[in-house]
């Protein structure tokens, strides 16, 4: 009886039936292979953003001109736990009087040192460098009336904003623990024309 049916089916509606056979099982291998490709992409970028970078906006001028309002960075968050904090990074670190909120600023003052500020001049004082040396700072651009000392203790750091007139930093809120560091500023993203690996990095030669 059934061979009887399939005979009087047309040749057009067999090709239809098997077409709307084929269409759901395409439908269905699609599905499936956007959910192992969903799975793969957070296996691979979960990891990634919670363990090695992640995306900041900055917000303010504390850092002008070596940063904008709106410029888009990603964050390094791996490699201090290989090699530590520098003299002269950009790191992101929470802000010791309230942990919800982040900070950018450039590192002055490492553990152990004495930070001497004296007209607007830093100068550093360490185990290495008893009698201290002017810091050469070519991210400043325009002067900053400060007079004073600062002693830091062990994983301690002094941290300053480029814009030191208009930054609220380790000068207002003391030292930054090393343990609030959540990395360095590793590549800036956007805008495309300020796209930049490592923005305001600087070493310091003596």
């Amino acid at each position: 009886m059934e061979n009887n049916i399939d005979e009087k089916v047309s040749p057009l509606t067999k090709d239809m039936v098997t077409s709307e056979k084929n269409k759901e099982g395409t439908f269905k291998q699609g599905l499936w292979d956007l959910i192992k490709f969903a799975v793969i992409a957070l296996a691979i970028v979960f990891p990634i953003r919670m363990f090695i970078a992640q995306p900041f906006v900055v917000q303010g001028d504390s850092m002008y001109p070596t940063f904008h309002t709106g410029q888009y960075l990603i964050v390094d968050e791996l490699s201090y736990s290989l090699k530590g904090p520098q003299r002269g990074d950009v790191v992101i670190f929470k802000y010791p009087h309230d942990p919800s909120r982040y900070f950018i600023k450039r590192i002055i003052g490492m553990p152990n040192e004495k930070v001497v500020i004296n007209d607007g001049k830093v100068s550093i004082a360490n185990k290495e460098n008893p009698k201290g040396f002017n810091l050469t700072e070519p991210y400043i651009n325009e002067k900053f009336n400060v007079t004073n000392t600062y002693t830091t203790g062990d994983d301690q750091f002094f941290v300053m904003g480029d814009n030191r007139n208009r930054s609220s930093d380790s000068r207002e809120w003391g030292l930054l623990p090393r343990k609030l560091m959540v990395g360095r500023a590793y590549v800036r993203l956007l805008p495309i024309a300020d796209a930049a690996y490592l923005p305001g990095a600087y070493k310091e030669v003596k």
